[in-house]
């Protein structure tokens, strides 16, 4: 029996599938079920998978396994998808409508903001930090150990190619990549706050990752605590419930540098910004480094205190765009001479104008078109790009904001935009919230974090139980799976306009 227990190789393996899935059952079928799904091991007889929720599991018995099986070369088509359920990406508490289980003790973290993991956590479960690169990590051993901070958790875990190096820069990133390197060299002196904002995709963890990255390498005994705004927010909620909140305190206010990833997600939270207000001043004070990153501004963050806002401006603040033509063209080089590629003009020139979202899509494009190429062993040309990017409407869809599907849902429902990011649980407004929820999960790249923060800082558990509520009718009711596909027609037509 052949395994492939590197999760390098697993990664290959799994994106060449979906290339080929792809083409078989269409990229929406592929992007709403299969995209964020992981190939954990795979045999001449079977084939383990990881799926990041019941909704995706029970789709993929019922509809996929067989086309799996068959992309995967498994003899007997035994295909087990495992529901994800890592615990900081569940956080008890601050839920609405339904409060699904979660475990508000487990947990190894949140692997698309990485942050304090443990060292048994199997990277080939966890998500990884782009949604298209092989989860490789670096496990650094921390310093002196932080009060508080429990053994197995005291692992820094990066990804390795997410250094300075490796960052491509280009006039939509300058001023950010200069203001990161400054924080790096000159911790707690040049920016104290750096906050990074910007869309989904562009690189901001990137950026967040380097600084430390060069901080381990500079410093090596620096203490670098490093996790998404999620984390934070559990930690708290677990520290609460536990009655240890000098022990989170000391976990956080005892750090080097502090690193936290989609800090919007403080929204809504009055405690948890209590908490990081007084986390943030301490470290200030003691002239500790802090990094943040956001979707938008401080001051655009909605119902976050004023006090927070001032002070995530005390440093500076830097703007992450999305890249440009010519910046795509030489991401997409990048990656490939670090795969020892070469790809052609032709086909980077015809991948950057037919990607244009985000840089993890233009990389996850390349990873599998490299996949295609070495599983059925086609030299990478532009009749192949075509096969695995598509044309570019093929990406119209990539294009939609949720600002689109806000207009179509508050439209048909007649409510407004701050009944959906209210705390309202009344029929009225849950309903089309959690059809809101359901059309941005299908028609955006937003992860299922970044939508509970959208509407009103919920967590990732609500978001999944609206999207099974969603599912579940659509299956049962006709009319209103009709009236989810007009909504999405309405959206698509909006995005066109």
């Amino acid at each position: 029996m052949v395994k492939y227990p590197e999760p390098s190789q697993l990664e290959l393996i799994w994106q060449g599938a979906l290339a080929k899935l792809e083409a078989d059952l269409g990229s929406d079928v592929v992007d709403s079920w299969l995209r964020d799904v992981r190939l954990l091991e795979v045999s001449e007889e079977s084939a383990q998978l990881a799926a990041p929720s019941t909704l995706h599991a029970d789709k993929i018995r019922q509809r996929y396994r067989e086309p799996l099986s068959q992309v995967l070369g498994v003899r007997e088509c035994r295909v087990e998808v495992l529901p994800l359920h890592i615990g900081d990406r569940l956080p008890a508490g601050e839920t609405e409508e339904v409060e699904p289980a979660s475990n508000p003790n487990g947990g190894n973290g949140h692997a698309q903001n990485p942050g304090l993991s443990s060292p048994q956590a199997n990277p080939a479960v966890e998500a990884p930090l782009t949604e298209t690169e092989s989860p490789l990590e670096k496990a650094t051993n921390g310093p002196s150990a932080i009060p508080g901070l429990e053994a197995d958790q005291e692992k820094l875990v990066l990804n390795p190619d997410y250094t300075f190096e490796y960052y491509v820069v280009g006039p939509c990133n300058r001023f950010a990549h200069a203001a990161a390197r400054g924080v790096a060299d000159r911790p707690a002196t040049a920016f104290n706050p750096l906050f990074l904002h910007g869309p989904v995709g562009v690189g901001k963890t990137h950026l967040m990752q380097a600084i430390a990255h060069h901080q381990l390498e500079t410093f090596g005994q620096a203490r670098i605590v490093f996790l998404s705004c999620e984390q934070f927010v559990n930690h708290f909620i677990q520290a609460l419930q536990q009655g240890n909140l000098d022990t989170f305190r000391n976990r956080y206010r005892q750090a080097d540098v502090l690193v936290v990833d989609d800090i919007q997600l403080l929204a809504n939270k009055a405690r948890t910004q209590e908490e990081f207000f007084h986390t943030f001043n301490t470290l200030h004070n003691a002239k500790r480094q802090i990094v943040l990153s956001s979707d938008s501004p401080p001051e655009e963050i909605p119902a976050l205190q004023e006090r927070l806002v001032s002070r995530f401006q005390w440093g500076l603040v830097a703007e992450v765009e999305s890249p440009c033509f010519e910046t795509r063209v030489a991401i997409l080089r990048a990656k490939a001479k670090r795969n020892q590629t070469n790809l052609p003009d032709e086909v980077a020139s015809y991948l950057a104008e037919t990607i244009q979202s985000n840089v993890r899509e233009l990389e996850g494009t390349l990873t599998r078109l490299l996949a295609m190429a070495s599983l059925v062993n086609r030299p990478i040309d532009l009749a192949l790009a075509r096969e695995v990017a598509g044309n570019p409407n093929r990406n119209q869809s990539r294009a939609i904001r949720i600002d689109d599907i806000l207009g179509a849902v508050t439209s048909h429902y007649g409510v407004k935009v701050s009944d959906l990011q209210s705390k309202r649980r009344t029929q009225s407004i849950v309903l089309p919230r959690q059809v809101a929820m359901y059309l941005t999960r299908n028609m955006t790249g937003l992860s299922l974090e970044e939508i509970g923060g959208f509407f009103g800082g919920r967590d990732h558990s609500t978001v999944v139980y609206a999207l099974e509520r969603m599912e579940q009718r659509r299956r049962v009711n006709s009319d209103f799976s009709i009236l989810l596909g007009d909504l999405e027609r309405l959206v698509r037509k909006g995005a066109e306009a």
